[in-house]
């Protein structure tokens, strides 16, 4: 299953309908928020089923396609599911600071022809021209953002391999200054999209512009997603096992969250981690616990440790007097313990 993105070019009369879906759905999402949460106090559960046919005959009275309705019923039960299940926080409400932004269609949508895609309810949709693979459109959910609108299509396709140009094997140390350090010795600068924006993104939130503060925002966002498509691309190109170090991202943005947010780590270990198997490349994900304080050629604890001594960027164990680099030492042993790792599960098969 591959995801698609199509800009749309929506006539007035469409993005109108849009907005009163929008209003409407909003609604939905919060009677539902409410109705499980109660519910529950109450010792009531519903099956997936029984929940997303709740509003089975409100369709026409809402002027919306009824299967529209199930697809935002469905997505709340998953939420409290999520939440139940202590994988995900509470659903929120829906309303001015949160805005319901997306439309789903859960049911199979059409190929689209001559740049115009049929939807119900919508009718047809002009769209700028773009390629797709081949395969079934299973679904699809129309996405309200600050450039415009967009129909997000999960087409039945398998991933497209990533052309082999070389087979290393790595370690990878993710960081701020810097934005990853690998075991080979190199090292990728950060290329702070967020920094060079900031000032006009303040000067916009100051003066309460609310649609350029979004559109910025949305920038940012792109420019980071893209970066990170072609690293990841040219990671999983370049190495057959990549062994990158995973953090708490919830617990560093509470103490720099502003340099976790711009640094996109979670996303990059997100693409690697789908792009690696399609392409043939191992990837695993090792936990950061002592990589920093442990000197890779000994193993001794006696590198800089805890924030005070985050400053701390050259060090000499104190057992075997070698030098490190702080984060080259950390992407050492980041591949030592991904190596080991690795040779115990193989054991135990």
């Amino acid at each position: 299953m591959v995801q698609y993105q199509l800009k749309l070019q929506m006539t007035t009369v469409q993005q109108a309908e849009c907005e009163r879906w929008l209003y409407h759905l909003a609604a939905v999402w919060n009677w539902a928020v409410r109705k499980i949460e109660l519910n529950a106090k109450d010792k009531i559960y519903f099956s997936r089923a029984e929940f997303q046919n709740l509003l089975a005959h409100h369709g026409k009275k809402l002027g919306i396609p009824s299967h529209t309705l199930q697809g935002i019923l469905r997505t709340v039960y998953e939420a409290w599911q999520r939440c139940f299940q202590k994988r995900g926080g509470k659903p929120r409400l829906k309303g001015v600071r949160n805005k319901l932004n997306s439309i789903p269609f859960p049911d199979p949508i059409r190929t689209p022809q001559d740049r115009r895609v049929y939807l119900p309810g919508l009718g047809r949709i002009r769209f700028h021209k773009m390629d797709w693979p081949a395969g079934s459109i299973k679904c699809g959910r129309i996405v309200k953002r600050a450039s415009g609108w967009y129909l997000c299509l999960f087409i039945a396709a398998e991933a497209k391999k990533i052309e082999r140009t070389g087979s290393g094997v790595i370690g990878i140390d993710p960081g701020f200054a810097n934005l990853l350090t690998t075991s080979e010795g190199k090292v990728i600068e950060h290329p702070r999209e967020f920094e060079e924006v900031e000032r006009r993104l303040a000067q916009a939130q100051r003066g309460h512009d609310v649609k350029l503060a979004a559109r910025i925002q949305e920038r940012i966002g792109n420019r980071r997603k893209d970066r990170n498509h072609k690293l990841s691309r040219r990671l999983v190109a370049e190495n057959i096992v990549i062994y990158f170090s995973r953090d708490n991202p919830k617990a560093l943005a509470k103490k720099f969250g502003k340099s976790v947010a711009s640094s996109g780590h979670a996303q990059l270990r997100g693409m690697l981690a789908y792009k690696s198997p399609a392409s043939g490349t191992r990837y695993v994900e090792v936990d950061a616990k002592f990589s920093t304080m442990t000197c890779s050629v000994c193993g001794a604890r006696s590198g800089p440790r805890g924030l005070g001594m985050l400053a701390v960027r050259q060090w000499t164990c104190a057992e075997c007097a070698s030098s490190h680099n702080r984060d080259m030492n950390a992407a050492l042993n980041t591949l030592k313990a991904g190596a080991g790792s690795a040779l115990e599960g193989h054991a135990q098969v």
